[in-house]
């Protein structure tokens, strides 16, 4: 039987996997992978994110993106394949599509790189930023690894089945300034905040956005609007998770659509943090994720070498 199509975002709390009460572990579990196998989507509290930290980034990161492009330019360094650093306007297109996305961003990776990961760069002019975007960096770096406890269990894996592959993981935080749209005429046709996709890491965790505009696109064609509480983080199913399961958990389409008219010459901030494995993650579906009904539908490959491919469909990496 189809599983029904759901309207909204599930909202669980991750208070209830890590209690120790084993029924309302089991419970969150089970609502997890429901709504991983739904929807893709779902909205967590009790995540290790205080609101005044996030209160703080986000004025930091307005901060940064107020300065002047000459300042913000320093930090961009083209060999780091945006990686690190900041990446500036109509640098990334969404694959499959031939328009640059209305955004600029700003990436901050692991604090301690391993083998060939680069190094942070950090902008001198704001310090609190630096720390800030660290602090953030580690408290969803923990929630994920939580998150991907409860998904190894659903799969019936071991619980800690995640744990070496995203220790030292290549995952990114990245804060992005959705630009204001100071003449709407001279957008180029087609050209929106962010174009439909999928992520690419395994898990993406995102704090409150600063304006509405987030879209999913539901089994049946139609998008929803995701809207989540102060309190909560969104969390979703990324490309390589869906891989890794034959697409029994399903890496779901989203898009940020332009604000209406009236609203186009506002900001929009904006703060996901990309939960990725080490590169040398094996992708190979899972032989329990494989039947009959199900064939495999994926090459394998490396994390590190889906990642590669990607940047390069992005524009990022020639």
């Amino acid at each position: 039987m189809e599983p029904e199509l759901l309207n909204e975002v599930p909202s669980l709390d991750l208070a209830d996997f890590t209690s120790g009460d084993s029924e309302q572990k089991n419970k969150f579990v089970a609502d997890l992978g429901s709504a991983f196998t739904n929807i893709g989507f779902v909205a967590i509290k009790n995540h290790g994110l205080s609101d005044q930290l996030r209160i703080s980034l986000y004025e930091a990161v307005q901060r940064f993106f107020e300065l002047p492009d000459d300042i913000k330019k320093k930090y961009e360094h083209p060999e780091l394949f945006g990686q690190r650093g900041y990446i500036g306007k109509g640098k990334e297109t969404a694959k499959g599509f031939k328009v640059a996305d209305l955004k600029e961003f700003y990436h901050v990776g692991q604090p301690e790189p391993i083998g060939t990961m680069p190094s942070n760069v950090f902008p001198e002019e704001l310090p609190d930023f630096t720390e800030l975007t660290l602090e953030v960096y580690k408290t969803f770096e923990n929630a994920g690894k939580t998150l991907l406890r409860a998904i190894a269990i659903y799969l019936n894996l071991p619980e800690d089945y995640f744990e070496d592959k995203v220790n030292n993981g290549d995952s990114l935080l990245r804060a992005l300034h959705y630009f204001p749209i100071l003449n709407p005429e001279l957008v180029p046709e087609g050209a929106v905040r962010a174009a439909a996709h999928g992520d690419i890491n395994l898990i993406t965790l995102l704090m409150g956005a600063s304006a509405e505009g987030l879209e999913v696109l539901r089994r049946d064609g139609k998008w929803i609007a995701i809207t989540a509480l102060p309190d909560q983080i969104v969390v979703n199913v990324g490309d390589m998770l869906d891989r890794l399961t034959n697409h029994k958990l399903k890496s779901t389409i989203h898009r940020v659509v332009n604000p209406p008219r009236e609203k186009m010459g506002t900001s929009r901030y904006s703060i996901p943090f990309f939960m990725h494995p080490r590169a040398d993650m094996n992708l190979t579906c899972l032989d329990s994720c494989i039947t009959a009904e199900n064939p495999k539908l994926y090459v394998d490959m490396t994390a590190g070498e889906f990642l590669d491919e990607r940047l390069r469909e992005l524009g990022l990496k020639k």
